[in-house]
């Protein structure tokens, strides 16, 4: 994170005695990135946070393999139609995925037990719902429009006051604001579309007693269940520069143009060979003579994730393309427009339209997207030929 903040009780120095009133001492965690050459966060544990009682392997709780996105074609997935079986980490259903990224859907209105992905960051989009995000750090309080970020190794859980329907973006590393938003110390900038006054971070500590507690634990070996001695929420105080935080979709602050501004106008967050955009509703390009619509375009070391979350897609008229619709158009396939579209915007702009109202997240990524078993489950198979009729 590009800011520094402090939560409940820490000492003034650090990696000094801080005792509990009973005279015991505080257990100090670091929670750090990079070998010690990046982010950190200190926290401050009633209990020790590395006594565990037992640990087993578990079994992933459904299919999970990807397949090659062959023949290569554009793709067009509809979420509306998965219903999941688990919570917001048991029930999540892959739609697509490589090597750095994956991305699945989960639809619940079920608790989650306690989890902590030390695979990479996530990025869980909430799409609908509201959930309470407990964990180490404090509690957010996440709704509709929501990006929560959560660093790697936090631990944590989802407790959905309604059912939720979220995309999950699990990073094969760090996911972070673009570095051209932030100064050399990391301040976002004015021309930022977003700055750290739109950002919602733990207010104070969130403390549970337990014993004998279960957490689920990911990493590249697959997965594990630790049960620590004492509950893990047992922080009284932290400080630093990572930690989970919110940011809605509402606050980002398009950027606009005369002409068609391209994708990175966009752009939200920026992960390891993948990037997240916001397309939010904006004013439609004013030069005179503009198409204010997307012209087509063939990003050649791209694959193009959309998912459409609200509004009016004009450029996808005729396609299918609904709220809850995900797009995939792979490197390799030129895209863009669907027929009329471009001039039926134009008439409309003759009319008097003056913004656009759609939305929608995208995740470009840099290598090839494969498909997973709950994108191939709700595909539309007519998607492809759409500009061909």
């Amino acid at each position: 994170m590009p800011y520094y903040r402090v939560v409940g009780e820490v000492p003034r120095k650090r990696h000094v005695q801080f005792r509990r009133p009973d005279g015991g001492l505080y257990a100090e965690e670091l929670m750090g990135e990079e070998g010690f050459s990046s982010d950190a966060s200190l926290l401050y544990h009633r209990h020790l946070p590395t006594a565990i009682v037992k640990a087993e392997a578990v079994a992933p709780a459904a299919e999970t393999r990807l397949e090659p996105n062959v023949p290569l074609s554009p793709r067009h997935f509809r979420t509306q139609d998965l219903r999941s079986a688990g919570d917001l980490v048991s029930g999540r259903m892959p739609l697509a995925g490589n090597g750095d990224v994956r991305l699945s859907y989960a639809t619940t209105d079920r608790p989650s037990e306690l989890y902590r992905n030390s695979m990479g960051d996530e990025c869980v989009y909430v799409q609908s719902g509201r959930a309470r995000f407990e964990s180490t750090y404090g509690v957010i309080e996440a709704g509709p429009g929501d990006y929560v970020v959560i660093p790697t190794g936090t631990i944590h859980r989802w407790v959905p006051d309604a059912p939720v329907n979220a995309l999950v973006i699990e990073a094969a590393g760090h996911i972070r604001p673009p570095k051209r938003y932030l100064s050399q110390y990391g301040q976002f900038l004015e021309h930022a579309p977003y700055c750290e006054r739109d950002l919602r971070a733990p207010a104070e500590p969130f403390t549970v007693e337990g014993e004998e507690v279960p957490v689920l634990v990911r990493t590249r070996g697959g997965l594990t269940r630790l049960v620590y001695r004492n509950h893990p929420f047992d922080v009284v105080g932290w400080d630093g520069c990572l930690y989970p935080y919110a940011f809605n979709i509402e606050d980002f602050e398009p950027i606009v143009k005369k002409t068609h501004a391209p994708p990175p106008v966009h752009q939200t967050f920026e992960g390891p060979g993948f990037v997240v955009c916001s397309f939010c509703p904006r004013p439609l390009d004013f030069h005179p003579d503009s198409v204010p619509i997307p012209y087509n375009h063939h990003n050649v070391d791209s694959d193009e994730f959309m998912f459409y979350v609200g509004g009016d897609y004009s450029a996808r008229k005729g396609s299918g393309i609904d709220v809850g619709s995900v797009s995939l158009h792979p490197a390799g396939f030129t895209h863009g427009p669907q027929p009329g579209a471009v001039e039926a915007v134009i008439d409309a702009v003759g009319r008097g339209v003056t913004t656009t109202s759609e939305m929608a997240v995208m995740v470009d990524t840099f290598r090839p997207l494969d498909l997973g078993p709950a994108a191939l489950a709700c595909e539309d198979p007519g998607y492809a030929w759409t500009w061909s009729r």
